[in-house]
C-alpha cells in the first residue's frame, strides 16, 4: 500500500494509505467519518470501468494511515486532501465527498457495540434493506473499519460537527452536484440536502427515493448513475 506524507508529529512523519487506478480524468473519493477509503469500492468499480483515474485515501487517523494526536479540523483535511493532490500531480480533478458523522465516547469498544446494534440499524436502514440490498458481513465490516480508527480522531470528532460552512457556500464556483436519500435518518435530506441546494441552485441536485444515509453501498447503482451522468457533461 503506497503512502503519501502530510507532515510530521515530533519525530514520525504522518503518512496517509492511498490507492491511485486507471486513467482519464481523476475522480478524487473522500470517505466520510468513521469509515476509510474502501467505503467507496462500489463506486470505484464503476468509474474506472467509464475510463476514469479513480484515487482513494484513508484520512489521518482512519484506516491505514497514521494516527497522530492532532490534525481533526477542516483547514488540516483541506490541506491533507492539497497534499494528495499536488503529489499525484492530479489536474482538472473531480472531488467527490462523502458526509462525515461524528461521535466520541470513553470506552470506544463499548460505544462502537452499540455504534453497530443501533446507529448502523439506521446509518443503512437495516429493517429494509439487511439481507436484500445489503449484507450483514457488509454492516460487520463497517463495524469493524469503525472500532478500529484511530482513538484521538474519534475523541476530536465533534469539534468539527458544529463547523457552520453556510458563508462559504456562495464561494463555490464550479460545477457541484449534490446527491441525497430522501430515507436518510442520521441527516434528513429536509434538514440538509434541500437547504444546501437552496443555498445553492447552480448545483445540479439529486434525490434518491427511500435511500438511507449509508446508500454509496444500498444504493449503488443509482449513486453511480448520477455520478457518471455529471461527469460525462
Amino acid at each position: 500500500m503506497p503512502y503519501i506524507t502530510v507532515g510530521q508529529e515530533n519525530s514520525t512523519t504522518i503518512d496517509l494509505s492511498y490507492e491511485d487506478h486507471g486513467t482519464g480524468q481523476p475522480v478524487v473519493l473522500i470517505h466520510g467519518f468513521p469509515l476509510d477509503g474502501h467505503s467507496w469500492e462500489r463506486q470505484s468499480a464503476a468509474l474506472l470501468d467509464a475510463g476514469h483515474r479513480v484515487i482513494t485515501y484513508d484520512r489521518r487517523g482512519f484506516g491505514q494511515s497514521s494516527r497522530p494526536a492532532t490534525g481533526y479540523d477542516y483547514d488540516t483535511f483541506a490541506a491533507d486532501l492539497n497534499t494528495v493532490l499536488e503529489t499525484l500531480d492530479l489536474r482538472d480533478a473531480v472531488l467527490v465527498f462523502d458526509g462525515v458523522v461524528t461521535a466520541v465516547k470513553a470506552d470506544r469498544y463499548a460505544y462502537y457495540t452499540d455504534f453497530y446494534k443501533d446507529f448502523y440499524k439506521d446509518f443503512y436502514n437495516l429493517d429494509e434493506n439487511l439481507g436484500s440490498r445489503i449484507s450483514e458481513e457488509a454492516v460487520r465490516n463497517s463495524w469493524n473499519v469503525a472500532a478500529a480508527g484511530g482513538f484521538f480522531a474519534a475523541a476530536a470528532a465533534p469539534s468539527t460537527w458544529y463547523t457552520d460552512f453556510r458563508a462559504d457556500i456562495q464561494a463555490i464556483d464550479v460545477p457541484a452536484l449534490i446527491l441525497h436519500g430522501t430515507g436518510d435518518r442520521i441527516l434528513p435530506v429536509e434538514a440538509t440536502g434541500r437547504p444546501f441546494h437552496k443555498a445553492l441552485p447552480s448545483a445540479e441536485y439529486v434525490e434518491i427515493e427511500g435511500a438511507p444515509h449509508g446508500l454509496l453501498w444500498t444504493h449503488a447503482e443509482e449513486v453511480n448513475d448520477a455520478l457518471l451522468a455529471v461527469l460525462g457533461k
